[in-house]
């Protein structure tokens, strides 16, 4: 990486420390009680006549300088054991946006309320808790200070309780959750909490604490604080057991092979202190979890599917988080408990079992670690794996963190279908991730080295990272660097020997009375170049676009792609195993793009993305769009369309690519749900029917029948059937 390069972002980092601390503004006491709470929605209990309100809410969109116009108030107490939260929503009416009654909701498209818990007061993680008038229920997690979605995550679980009262032009809740749902330090008096509100009636978004509309709504720069009336005292649930029991039906249509199983394991949650979990896992089992969407891939490269897999989801930014997401990911969830066959098609390689740990040693330090056992499969030439981690993140200046992670895979067993050379990969490495105390700086910079055996050199893996965010300025500078020899076995790396350099700017225009709320113009040129052969210049993009957010919520983005490929392999565009576009050619095309978003508010809204340009050596014409309606509160409708048109001269091939994936959702009541996925691809060769009927019949225990059903479809014959029942039990002890 070039020296100018890296001395002008760490000056950019050095200029970005030396910023005021974000002092929280506003606070409110918690008091204990030891009077009873009724959870029913209404507060009519005595205890809330004493109870202090976080109140006085701020419009966030589509103003974000004034008090709110429809206004929120939420009181809360506490005793040894709970946390009481006491909500009262001020509406226009009682005409509220309800997607379904599944838990797990989406928050931006219609009625609900937030909560933000930052326990260790850090500025970079916190619990989410969030619910609807009709007493729905969400929980998540937010790490890496809530900068952008993928320190987002709804799939964590935990056991609480909440109900929910309709008014004429008002809602109350009431939500019970549990200490041990949090993680915090004994003889804490303080948290930082901010909250969130989405009014689709009014057409407003709001924040208890004010946010910028430049920064996200769910973002930990701006909080206020909850002070305890007296300090919190120690955990008293240490453990949570998690059985379960599934038996399962498959066969394979084109074998054919037909077979019945019984399996038995489960999970152990151990509380250690108020601020670690060990999680324990036996013979897991992950048939209940949805199935992959499936995507149009017309790139030479894998795409990353997120984790959906519980076990793996809770701290998982301790282990998730270092290097580059996209180019180089040193640890990537989904590589353990799958591997290829020997026709290279994926398939599940059974976990054994698996410990992990992870959470707050001190004030400031994080400890996560984790070994997973993998099951060996010979007919498949799948070795038995141990797959381990350690990662340690210390906090620095006010919200920045120095994280160190030590990953290996090694294989057990001495079987003759394993190369010497895929014996083990072993990656440490160490990262620099900042975020300045007013959030208008962040950025990320890492070293990493791999070790495999008989590679010896050019096996480092180097980035930086810098970002600005203002309110009418934003932008970010990236280099990344990938030996030509660096392998990380158990995460994503989507190619090897590259140097890459991008840097983006925007300028953002708030226009007074007029139907847009912000636009802006932007320009991203990105650049990659090939190491070992002389810095040989491999592909180039450069995007000029220009957006548009309507105070309505539609949403426009227009816009012109020029780019630049050349191929050191042959590849088919199509993917329909037709003639490659030869190896060592070069490729200028250009290419248009269109995007609209309807209003999600309404009952029905879509989306449409339209590309128009060349494509290699010919033309390619994609639109994709999704469409929704809700029927509620009972049902959630909606249809995935991508249809792409490649069109290359003779004799190489041309293809009509088709996805279309509808989604049934329908929610009987708060606790049994039936969700249907259809999706089919033609690139894929697929048709796949996905049924997942969840009965709640406790709190986090659950009982499961899926079915899942696969066609090939260009000569339309069946592949394969499955039916799943699984019970799962969630036992305090």
């Amino acid at each position: 990486m070039s020296p100018r390069i890296w001395f002008l972002l760490v000056c950019l980092s050095l200029t970005a420390l030396v910023r005021g601390q974000q002092i929280p503004q506003k606070s409110f006491t918690v008091k204990f009680t030891d009077q009873p709470i009724v959870l029913d929605g209404i507060l009519d209990d005595a205890a809330w006549e004493g109870a202090e309100s976080a109140k006085d809410f701020w419009e966030y969109f589509p103003v974000d300088s004034i008090q709110a116009r429809q206004q929120s108030d939420i009181k809360m107490l506490f005793d040894d054991t709970n946390l009481y939260i006491g909500i009262r929503v001020n509406t226009a009416g009682r005409n509220y946006a309800i997607q379904s009654l599944r838990r797990d909701f989406r928050a931006g498209n219609s009625d609900n309320i937030t909560l933000l818990f930052d326990t260790f007061n850090d500025g970079n993680n916190a619990f989410l808790f969030g619910t609807n008038p009709y007493g729905v229920q969400r929980e998540g997690l937010v790490s890496g200070g809530g900068l952008d979605l993928s320190g987002f995550t709804i799939s964590w679980d935990v056991k609480w309780k909440g109900e929910s009262q309709i008014y004429d032009d008002y809602y109350t809740s009431e939500l019970v959750i549990p200490l041990t749902s949090f993680k915090f330090r004994e003889g804490e008096t303080r948290w930082r909490f901010n909250s969130y509100r989405f009014d689709t009636q009014s057409n407003e978004s709001s924040t208890w604490v004010q946010i910028p509309q430049n920064q996200n709504i769910y973002g930990l720069t701006f909080m206020g604080e909850m002070v305890f009336e007296k300090p919190l005292g120690r955990s008293r649930t240490p453990m949570a057991l998690i059985p379960y029991v599934n038996t399962s039906w498959f066969q394979d249509r084109e074998t054919p092979l037909e077979e019945t199983n019984f399996k038995v394991g489960g999970d152990a949650k151990i509380s250690i202190g108020n601020s670690m979990n060990l999680d324990v896992t036996l013979n897991p089992d992950f048939s209940q979890v949805e199935v992959d969407d499936q995507v149009t891939n017309l790139t030479r490269f894998a795409i990353a599917l997120p984790e959906k897999r519980q076990f793996f989801v809770d701290n998982n930014d301790l282990f998730a988080s270092f290097g580059d997401s996209r180019d180089a990911n040193p640890f990537f969830s989904r590589r353990i408990g799958i591997a290829e066959d020997t026709a290279g098609n994926t398939i599940e390689n059974r976990i054994l079992a698996g410990v992990r740990l992870s959470g707050k040693v001190n004030d400031k330090l994080r400890l996560g670690f984790f070994n997973i056992q993998t099951e060996e499969d010979a007919a498949n030439e799948i070795a038995a794996n141990n797959n381990s981690m350690l990662a340690l993140q210390q906090l620095v200046f006010s919200r920045s963190n120095i994280g160190f992670f030590l990953l290996n895979r090694q294989t057990i067993g001495d079987n003759d279908f394993v190369l010497p050379e895929d014996r083990y990969n072993r990656v440490a490495g160490i990262d620099y991730n900042l975020i300045s105390a007013d959030n208008v700086w962040s950025g990320q910079y890492y070293l990493h080295k791999s070790f495999s055996p008989g590679v010896e050199s050019k096996d480092w893996s180097a980035g930086a990272t810098m970002r600005y965010n203002t309110r009418r300025w934003n932008g970010f500078a990236k280099a990344v660097y990938l030996g030509e020899n660096f392998e990380s076995d158990l995460g994503f790396v989507r190619r090897n020997d590259i140097f890459k350099g991008l840097f983006n700017i925007s300028h953002v225009f708030w226009p007074e009375n007029s139907i847009i709320n912000n636009h802006s113009f932007g320009i991203t040129p990105v650049f990659i170049w090939q190491p070992s052969s002389d810095m040989l210049r491999t592909d180039y993009t450069i995007r000029t676009r220009w957006e548009a957010r309507l105070r309505n919520q539609q949403e426009i983005r227009l816009q012109w792609n020029n780019e630049y490929t050349y191929l050191f392999d042959s590849f088919d565009p199509t993917r329909s195993d037709g003639l490659e576009l030869p190896a060592d050619t070069d490729y200028y095309y250009n290419s248009a793009q269109i995007q609209y978003q309807s209003d999600r508010r309404r009952i029905a809204s879509y989306s449409v993305e339209t590309t128009y340009g060349d494509f290699f050596n010919g033309e390619r014409l994609s639109v994709e769009g999704q469409f929704s309606v809700r029927i509620q509160p009972k049902a959630f409708i909606s249809m995935q369309l991508n249809y792409d048109k490649i069109s290359l001269p003779d004799p190489y091939p041309s293809a009509d690519i088709w996805l279309i994936a509808p989604r049934f959702e329908l929610t009987f009541s708060r606790s049994l749900f039936l969700n249907t996925l259809v999706q089919y691809s033609n690139q894929r060769d697929n048709l796949g029917i996905n049924a997942r009927l969840q009965w709640r019949f406790a709190p986090l225990s659950d009982l499961f029948f899926v079915y899942t059903d696969n066609y090939y479809v260009n000569q339309f014959s069946p592949r394969f059937r499955s039916v799943n029942l699984k019970l799962t039990y969630w036992l305090n002890i």
